[in-house]
């Protein structure tokens, strides 16, 4: 059968299928989370340089939601949180869009338990890689992107300087590997 199919059979009846992978142990795991924790990684050290504290795998469970935000981070001076969703590749841009939203709508409360208060700015950005795919469909959902998420890395990273008021944005990064060199073609 083809994963298609199920899901398709699931989804009429309000379910949804959810699949894993084990091949050689963690070494599957390994190759999908190599690029996603490299951004992260670029991410965590671009924050704290800007004089951020930076959380990550942040879990929560409020009002039925649950998940994790990859990157939750806090200026105490400012009063500002930022919840960061790191995406090595695309993926359904309405799943990844309302998973944002929820994490940047239960941000205030969950800066109180993590942080100690409860912010006055709130930032929410898509991280992305920096190359040619990922701005190529960036740009193909240009309207899409330009409602759900207008900043972009000039206006990310000012904000991040001086935070003020909210934040929607995407962040493209550049991948760093373990050399601490970008990899070829970024």
């Amino acid at each position: 059968m083809r994963i298609g199919d199920v899901r398709e059979h699931f989804a009429k009846m309000g379910a949804k299928l959810n699949v894993s992978v084990w091949w050689n142990g963690a070494t599957i795991d390994r190759l999908i989370d190599r690029r996603h924790a490299a951004l992260v990684e670029q991410a965590v050290a671009d924050l704290r340089r800007s004089g951020w504290r930076v959380e990550t795998e942040v879990t929560f469970n409020e009002y039925g939601e649950r998940g994790s935000l990859d990157l939750f981070s806090a200026c105490g001076a400012a009063q500002a949180v930022l919840v960061g969703e790191v995406k090595s590749e695309w993926g359904s841009m309405e799943e990844t869009l309302r998973r944002l939203d929820v994490k940047a709508r239960l941000a205030p409360k969950l800066a109180v338990a993590v942080f100690g208060f409860r912010p006055i700015a709130v930032g929410r950005v898509l991280i992305l890689p920096e190359n040619r795919t990922a701005r190529r469909i960036a740009a193909r959902h240009d309207a899409t992107l330009g409602v759900a998420l207008p900043a972009r890395n000039r206006e990310v990273r000012g904000w991040l300087r001086r935070p003020s008021g909210p934040l929607r944005g995407l962040w493209f990064l550049s991948e760093v590997q373990a050399t601490g060199q970008p990899p070829a073609g970024s």
